[in-house]
């Protein structure tokens, strides 16, 4: 069923990201479109004017850049001092 659910999504994915994450994708593709709106240009030629269209086909093409934050690392625990 996992297998199933990936391919229904395929469309809605990062190219780079290990964890296939279809929420991650919306909120790339949604701060995308914001900079779309603002004036940035589209990485592609295109004849579409909405802003979420483009940025949603960039981020599938994987030619946005994202930056994960707040990952937690677990470190390993110190030893207690006596």
């Amino acid at each position: 069923m996992n297998e199933r659910h990936y391919r229904n999504f395929a469309h809605c994915t990062i190219p780079d990201d290990p964890e296939q994450s279809v929420n991650r994708f919306i909120i790339v593709a949604a701060k995308r479109a914001r900079q779309l709106q603002n004036g940035a240009r589209p990485f592609l030629p295109t004849t579409s004017k909405k802003p979420t269209i483009i940025a949603a086909e960039e981020v599938r093409r994987g030619l946005v850049k994202y930056e994960l934050l707040n990952q937690v690392v677990e470190e390993p625990a110190e030893p207690a001092e006596e």
